[in-house]
């Protein structure tokens, strides 16, 4: 997604305020790539369907270099603020406009900001009806956008919902004082030292860890519009991160999810009815 994808906010919304905003993608993609390459690390990229039809050139390089697509829903809006009908169309012009590009199937998907709670559980049969074999949407603790305190659950399982059956990855936590934190992603990467977070991945048996493109990018315009703590996520430890990032690297052994999903066995994990 590009740095203005920043839901929950009237000048970053909707497609009509993002044509207001210099474009930034291509910079952070060439930096991200570079790092991959020089690592040989494996990634699988969520991507956006309106990043397909503005950056074609981008997803048809992630998928030249070998690296998995996976939907990231088409235009980024909180699911739990759309109807039925409205999350399975902008499911469907994603898909769509992937697989155009790469000509290969679409598999797996994660909300916008972890946006699923009890409420719109109908996301799952709306996946699995277009093709969504893996979901990664489940953010197991308290959250401003979704979270899901009730899923117990922070290893991969099967999600079952009406009859239907959907591979979930859910985001990994770290309980300190007997509350759960997330530690190893997005903002939350950014903001803990690198020691913290070292320990606690040495700590942990799963991790499921995602980036954005504008978490490694320290020159991108502040919105001004953003509240002080809305701020304070956007755009704290983005001088740090890149570094950050080449540590994590080195330091630990990464696979994409498609590698991930090979090495669980399915027959044992838990099942989470809805």
């Amino acid at each position: 997604e590009e740095w203005f994808h920043i839901m929950d906010n009237d000048s970053t919304r909707t497609e009509a305020q993002w044509v207001r905003y210099e474009r930034r993608l291509d910079a952070n993609m060439e930096r991200i790539f570079e790092l991959l390459e020089r690592k040989q690390q494996k990634a699988t990229f969520f991507c956006l369907g309106w990043i397909a039809r503005e950056y074609p050139h981008i997803i048809r390089r992630i998928h030249e270099q070998g690296y998995e697509i996976a939907s990231h829903s088409d235009m980024h809006q909180l699911a739990y603020e759309q109807s039925r009908d409205e999350f399975a169309e902008d499911l469907k012009r994603s898909i769509g406009s992937i697989e155009e590009i790469m000509g290969e199937k679409v598999r797996a998907y994660r909300v916008p900001g972890f946006s699923f709670k009890k409420e719109n559980k109908w996301v799952f049969e709306i996946l699995v009806k277009n093709g969504i074999e893996i979901d990664c949407s489940i953010f197991p603790a308290a959250r401003s956008h979704g979270g899901c305190t009730s899923f117990g659950h922070a290893e991969p399982a099967w999600i079952e919902m009406d009859g239907i059956k959907i591979k979930e990855f859910p985001i990994n936590l770290y309980k300190v004082l007997h509350k759960n934190i997330i530690f190893a992603g997005g903002g939350y990467f950014r903001f803990f030292p690198y020691p913290v977070i070292k320990y606690m991945m040495k700590r942990s048996n799963y991790v499921m860890t995602y980036f954005h493109p504008r978490d490694f990018d320290p020159n991108q315009p502040i919105i001004k519009e953003l509240n002080a703590i809305r701020r304070f996520k956007s755009y704290c430890g983005l001088n740090s991160s890149f570094k950050k990032l080449e540590r994590f690297i080195d330091d630990f052994e990464f696979i994409d999810l498609h590698s991930a999903e090979k090495k669980v066995d399915w027959n044992q994990v838990k099942t989470i009815k809805y």
